[in-house]
Order: C-alpha cells, then sequence, then structure tokens
C-alpha cells in the first residue's frame, strides 16, 4: 500500500513537471509559429507590394510623358500600351479613367468594371500612388493592387494606371512555409517531450524505490539499504536513508539484545517469587489479610511472567531463532483444545466462552499446532482483560473462499477506529486502561502470516459493542509443502 501511494504521489510529480515544462514549450512554440507565420506573410506581401509599386511608377512616369490630354489619345495609346505588355501572363493591367471605370484591361473581362477600392480612389482622388489587397467581387480570389496617377504636362489627372496581381500562389506559399514552420515546432515539443520524460524517469524512478524502502523500514524492516545509483541530490538522499536504516537497525537490535537479557534475568528472580507465594499460600498460621497479599503476589508475578514469556518470544522473533514444526493440522481440534484448556481458568474469572463446533468438517492446513494454539489462547487472554464487564467470548469457525476462518467476539468497549490501524505493532498500548507489553498480538500476528494467514482486527458492526478477532489460515494444497 505505501508503494502504490508511493507511486500515485510520484505520479503527481511527474504530471506537474510535464504540465509545466510542456505548457511553456507549446506556448513558445505556438507564439514563434504564428510571429514566424505572420512575418513570413508581411515579407511576401510587402515584396509583391514593392515590386508592382516599382511597375507601376515607372510605367506610369514613361506613359504620362507621351500621353496628350485628349481622351481619344489617352484611350489609344492605352490599348497600344496594353497590347504590348510583356507580363500579362503574370499581372493583369489595367487603364481606369477618372470616374473610376475601366478602359483596358490586359485580361479583357475587367473591362467596364468598376473596382471602388482604396488604391483607385487614391490615386484619383488624391493623385498618389495607393495599394490594396483583397478579393476580386466576382471570383472571391485573393488579390493585391497597386494603382498609380496618370497626370498630364499641364497637371490634371486623366486617369490611372493599376496593377493585380494574383495572391494564390504567394499564399500557398506562405501556407507551405507556415506548416513547414508548424512541423518544426512540433517536432521541438516532441524532443521537448522525450527530453522531460527521460529526465523525470531519472528522478521519479529512484524516488519510487525510495519511496518503497522508506515505508519497509516504517514497517519493521530496519536495516535494508538502498542501492545508489546517481551520485547527485538523489544519491545523497540515498545515503541518508540508508544511514537512517542503519542506525534504525542498530538500535533494533540493541534494544533486543537488552530486552533478551533483562527478560532472562528476569526468569529466575520470578521464578523464585511464584515458588515461594505458592508455598506461603499454604501456610496456615498466616492470617487472612497476609493471605490475601499472597494472592496478590502470585497474580502479578504470574504476569510478569506472562510479560516475560512474550518478550522472549518477541527477541526470537527479531533474531530470527522463531521456528515452525510444520504438519497436517486439525485447526478445529487445536481450537478446541485451547478452548477446554483455557475456558475453566475463565470461569473461574467469571467469563463464558461460547463455542459450538461446526457442523461441517473443517479442511486441514499446514502449520504448527503448538504456535497456533499460543495464538488462540493469547486472543482470548485480550478478549478476556478488555470484555470482563460482559463475561462472555463468542468463539466460531467455519470455512470459506480457500480459508479456515476463527473468529472471537468480546462484547466490551471495542477499540477506537483510529487505533485499529495501529494495535498489531509492537509495543503499541492504545488509549486502554488495561494493563500489557503491548506485543502479545503483535507475536500473533507474524505467527499467522508465517503461516500464510491473515489476522484481521474490526470492531463489531451489528449495533452492539465488542471487537471480533479474525484468524485466516490457507487450507492445505498438494503443493503447498512448506510455509
Amino acid at each position: 500500500m505505501g508503494k502504490l501511494l508511493g507511486k500515485a504521489h510520484l505520479r503527481g510529480l511527474k504530471s506537474r513537471w510535464l504540465r509545466s515544462g510542456i505548457l511553456l514549450t507549446i506556448a513558445i512554440v505556438v507564439l514563434f509559429t504564428v510571429v514566424f507565420s505572420l512575418g513570413i506573410r508581411s515579407y511576401y506581401y510587402s515584396a509583391v507590394r514593392t515590386g508592382l509599386t516599382t511597375k507601376a511608377q515607372s510605367a506610369s512616369a514613361f506613359f504620362t510623358g507621351y500621353v496628350s490630354r485628349t481622351y481619344s489619345q489617352y484611350y489609344q495609346s492605352a490599348y497600344r500600351y496594353t497590347e504590348s505588355f510583356e507580363d500579362k501572363d503574370r499581372l493583369e493591367l489595367q487603364f481606369i479613367n477618372t470616374r473610376g471605370v475601366v478602359e483596358v484591361s490586359s485580361y479583357g473581362i475587367s473591362a467596364g468594371t468598376t473596382p471602388g477600392s482604396p488604391d483607385v480612389r487614391r490615386a484619383l482622388e488624391d493623385r498618389q500612388l495607393g495599394a490594396w489587397n483583397g478579393r476580386r467581387s466576382a471570383t472571391g480570389e485573393p488579390i493585391m493592387a497597386v494603382t498609380a496617377p496618370l497626370i498630364s504636362p499641364d497637371g490634371a489627372v486623366i486617369g490611372a494606371m493599376r496593377y493585380v496581381t494574383s495572391l494564390r500562389l504567394v499564399n500557398r506559399q506562405i501556407a507551405v512555409i507556415s506548416a513547414a514552420a508548424a512541423g518544426i515546432g512540433l517536432l521541438v515539443i516532441l524532443a521537448v517531450i522525450f527530453c522531460n520524460l527521460y529526465v523525470i524517469r531519472t528522478v521519479t524512478e529512484p524516488l519510487v524505490e525510495l519511496t518503497a524502502l522508506a515505508h519497509r523500514i516504517a514497517e519493521g524492516s530496519y536495516g535494508i539499504q538502498a542501492q545508489k545509483k546517481y551520485d547527485d541530490e538523489i544519491g545523497d538522499l540515498t545515503d541518508a536513508i540508508n544511514e537512517m536504516s542503519a542506525k534504525i537497525g542498530e538500535s533494533e537490535r540493541t534494544q533486543t539484545q537488552f530486552i533478551s537479557t533483562v527478560s532472562h534475568e528476569l526468569r529466575t528472580p520470578l521464578t523464585a517469587i511464584t515458588g515461594w507465594a505458592e508455598t506461603l499460600a499454604y501456610d496456615e498460621s498466616i492470617s487472612d489479610d497476609a493471605q490475601r497479599g499472597i494472592a496478590i503476589i502470585s497474580k502479578e508475578s504470574g504476569r510478569l511472567t506472562k510479560m516475560v514469556e512474550e518478550l522472549l518470544e518477541f527477541t526470537r522473533i527479531q533474531d530470527g531463532r522463531f521456528n515452525l514444526n510444520v504438519e497436517t493440522l486439525d485447526v478445529a481440534s487445536e481450537l478446541e483444545e485451547a478452548i477446554y484448556t483455557y475456558g475453566n481458568l475463565m470461569k473461574q474469572e467469571g467469563m463464558n466462552v461460547e463455542y459450538d463446533p461446526p457442523e461441517e468438517d473443517i479442511p486441514p492446513v499446514l502449520g504448527d499446532g503448538s504456535r497456533l494454539k499460543q495464538v488462540f489462547l493469547n486472543i482470548m487472554d485480550n478478549a478476556a482483560k478488555y470484555g470482563r464487564a460482559a463475561g462472555r467470548i463468542l468463539v466460531t469457525i467455519g470455512a470459506a473462499g480457500g480459508w479456515v476462518v476463527v473468529r472471537f467476539r468480546d462484547f466490551g468497549p471495542g477499540i477506537p477506529p483510529e487505533e485499529l490501524p495501529f494495535v498489531k505493532k509492537k509495543f503499541y498500548k492504545g488509549s486502554g486502561k488495561e494493563r500489557g507489553s503491548g506485543i502479545g498480538l503483535s507475536v500473533c500476528d507474524e505467527i499467522v502470516t508465517r503461516h500464510k494467514g491473515k489476522l484481521e482486527l474490526e470492531n463489531a458492526s451489528d449495533g452492539r459493542s465488542g471487537l471480533i478477532v479474525t484468524v485466516m489460515l490457507p487450507v492445505m494444497k498438494e503443493e503447498d509443502l512448506t510455509i
């Protein structure tokens, strides 16, 4: 679960990294492409306009030098000039009279039309050269036109010379160049994405591994080390986590050795105290109050002895000296024996164990009978301790979905929901008032896990208080020979 959470978090980091890098790149590339396309369009249009303007100025100066003031002579000269026009395959040459009507056109079809465009009005009214780009009214074809006024020697405007060229090929060329620029921009974006993915992979993959390692350390795998792959900030983080893991592992070993040593040292005096308490309990010369005190001593020494045994069991697990004697087991028989062993003792304390043998046969499991019995006794002891006020414990056993399921239900106050995820951790005491070492359930969980099973705790959901402890053991299979 920790590893999945780590991956989910890093997927968010990767997403933020890619969004910030890619969006910025896309914005820059799009802006560059737009500016480049507009620049190309302006360049081409400017080049076309400059060429038309130069041609119109030169032709106008030449033409007006030979035109008289009569309309007939103007028309005849315009007609002869149009007939000899060399660029008629690329350009349309129009001669326009003072009313704005095309008198002569190198294309013919424009004769008699009235363009009415701003360049014509500028030439006829303002006596200045005018340029305009738009579309033909008849066909919608994109065009550019440059119109120069024709001025007689006495200064009167006698008409205008207009050059018109199609922008279709120009626009196509601009579109091709813009598409090429967009393609290059797309390649840049893809290259940036690829580079970002490569770079972020070198960041996120080590972080995923380190996150998983940190969760394993948090779950108790002290001392494990991560492989250092990079000599950078991530490498420094790897060194720091490895150092932390090593120091925690060393601290854990020191703690385990201390617990083991103290537990062994406590066994001898506790045995002596228990023995003398039992001896004094049979001395008739001791009064009632003293007998009560001896009973308290015996009870407390027994409790301390049990805690010492749990601590020793815990140190054996930590040191790797915890082994299972695996054999084919009838879990129902082991459970019934544990109930019989512990049931009479619980009755003396006012607790009643309610157990009905299963109607169907329970399939066998592979396991260690003494260890599983230890689990059952420990769970019932906890149930008796925390559910003493209710005076009853409910035990059931059954089989479902390839599991043998044993449930223990007390009717005590239950466990606060916020504490449930931690009650199986070693030395966790919770907010309960009952005393204990805090490692009983941790040992039980380790034993059940070694049996490839599950130990689950949940509060009763039937409207009544109480805790339900479930032990799930896998049904034995033919290929399941070892644990």
